[in-house]
């Protein structure tokens, strides 16, 4: 009833009264999340100065994570405090254009990564509450050193800073609500740092992760092949016969991994070593493997030699037996999903690759 006087009051008809409401909660939902980064601003600054007597001992360092509970007992990378002098072996992600949302900051003057990271303190709780992976680059203006993009360093200047957030992975397309608060904090950082900023609308960057994301689900592929043994298969016996096949038996005890180059290509199901095997599956993710490591023709040469050692037959998920025309068709089929994968920049086996399909 006051909803129609108010329509009545205001001339407005059902559309235009829905569309105000839409409008209006969705002012409602910006300034909570402007308040959100303003209040975690607050708190960060508050407790910087009261920790001025311990900043001699420790020194921000920007990696894989943004928040780190715990800084002084760091277990892995992440943007927080650490301990100057500790040697820390991480892995390496690049900004990728591809997959990530990627926002540039220019500034008039070189800035120091210390000023960079002192304003990012208050990003602790980003990487905690998004499913997306968050990284930052700055492209070093130090004269002494080649102009490069690297991770911020106390010490060093920067010229260029870029932060992204990655569009999608397994779990699905980036969320509205994850990616308007990057951009948001983004957006409060170039303020404060009084930088100019290369920003791509939000819509844009949505419709980019909704077309990664269908992308990547057409080829998301998990190949399987079984091999059925006549008899069940005593453990020992069958343990011997994987490792002179040159498998390992992975950490867990329950799976096997066939490596190539120092990395997995392909790997067992599930088993149980307590028991005689009656079937063996072997598995590979297609994405996750160059194509240069033939690794469906190794696993079904594999797959082969041990039906042929421990007497078994291969077969489809369905218990029938492997022919040679459903070999061709596999063939065939991966040879397309390879093709898209390099059409869409996004080659199996790459680092980018790993990075969308995890």
């Amino acid at each position: 009833m006051y909803a129609e006087q108010i329509m009545t009051k205001f001339g407005m008809s059902d559309l235009q009264f829905a569309l105000a409401v839409i409008g209006l909660l969705i002012l409602i939902l910006v300034a909570i999340l402007n308040l959100k980064y303003a209040r975690a601003r607050r708190k960060a600054s508050e407790q910087k100065h009261s920790e001025v007597d311990k900043s001699a001992l420790r020194e921000p360092n920007f990696g894989k994570g943004f928040a780190d509970p715990h800084p002084l007992e760091r277990a892995e990378p992440s943007f927080g405090v650490i301990r100057p002098a500790a040697s820390i072996s991480r892995e390496k992600f690049l900004i990728d254009p591809r997959i990530d949302c990627v926002i540039t900051l220019r500034f008039d003057g070189a800035i120091s990564g210390s000023e960079i990271l002192e304003e990012m303190h208050s990003w602790g709780d980003l990487q905690s509450q998004s499913n997306a992976r968050t990284m930052c680059e700055g492209l070093n203006a130090n004269i002494d050193i080649a102009e490069d993009w690297e991770e911020l360093h106390p010490e060093s200047k920067y010229s260029d800073l870029q932060l992204a957030i990655q569009l999608a992975s397994r779990k699905g397309p980036i969320g509205v609500i994850e990616l308007s608060d990057f951009c948001s904090r983004t957006q409060a950082l170039a303020d404060t740092l009084g930088s100019q900023i290369d920003m791509p609308s939000v819509n844009t960057m949505l419709d980019s992760a909704k077309e990664l994301d269908a992308m990547a689900a057409e080829s998301d592929i998990q190949l399987s092949i079984n091999i059925l043994f006549y008899e069940p298969c005593p453990w020992s016996s069958f343990n011997a016969l994987m490792r002179q096949r040159g498998f390992r038996l992975a950490r867990n005890g329950r799976q096997y991994e066939f490596h190539s180059n120092g990395s997995m290509i392909f790997n067992s199901a599930d088993f149980d070593p307590n028991k005689p095997l009656t079937q063996l599956t072997l598995l590979l993710e297609i994405p996750l493997v160059a194509h240069e490591e033939r690794a469906f023709e190794r696993m079904l040469g594999e797959a082969v030699e041990i039906a042929q050692a421990a007497h078994g037959r291969l077969v489809d998920d369905n218990g029938i037996n492997l022919s040679e025309a459903a070999v061709i068709s596999i063939r065939q089929h991966l040879d397309g999903l390879y093709a898209n994968l390099e059409k869409a920049g996004i080659p199996a086996g790459s680092s980018t690759a790993s990075r969308l399909f995890s």
